[in-house]
């Protein structure tokens, strides 16, 4: 009776063609930002826009960069401090998404953008003029923006 009892449970259950209810995923939100969290405000065409960064000073961390990483979220980026205001140049080797490198100055104003540098290329992407520090962004990011060269840079939280 028991052996009727599994066998008749397992054939019901295998013959029912409608699919179990799938409740709906809920939807996702992203984490709070944290209210001392690095960030680079800067001024556009279309106003202010905000980049969450993170920041690197090191020589290792510097040389490294975005390498290797297959994303980033639409509004952050890599804040790169120098140390040294000189004529830098980036290449992508080993980049493996495409980036604006916007390349600032010692006063805090843009002295030039790299617009959506090829990934995993060697090539040598600069602006031919002195700074500071270089924000790297998701390619197409500063055209989005209205971001443009002699702009104005904000950093909050920035060490």
């Amino acid at each position: 009776m028991l052996l009727c009892t599994l066998v008749c449970s397992c054939t019901s259950a295998h013959h029912d063609d409608a699919p179990p209810p799938v409740a709906p995923a809920p939807p996702q939100t992203p984490a709070p930002r944290p209210a001392n969290a690095p960030r680079v405000v800067l001024a556009g065409d279309k106003g202010e826009a905000a980049v969450d960064v993170e920041v690197v000073s090191t020589e290792a961390k510097i040389e490294r960069g975005l390498m290797y990483r297959e994303h980033m979220p639409p509004d952050n980026g890599m804040l790169f401090l120098l140390g040294e205001n000189k004529e830098w140049k980036f290449w992508m080797h080993n980049t493996l998404i495409p980036l604006d490198m916007i390349f600032i100055r010692s006063d805090l104003t843009i002295a030039g953008i790299v617009e959506n540098a090829e990934p995993e290329t060697d090539t040598l992407r600069e602006v031919k003029e002195p700074s500071l520090y270089v924000l790297e962004v998701n390619g197409g990011w500063a055209t989005a923006h209205g971001i443009k060269r002699d702009g104005k840079v904000r950093f909050e939280h920035v060490q």
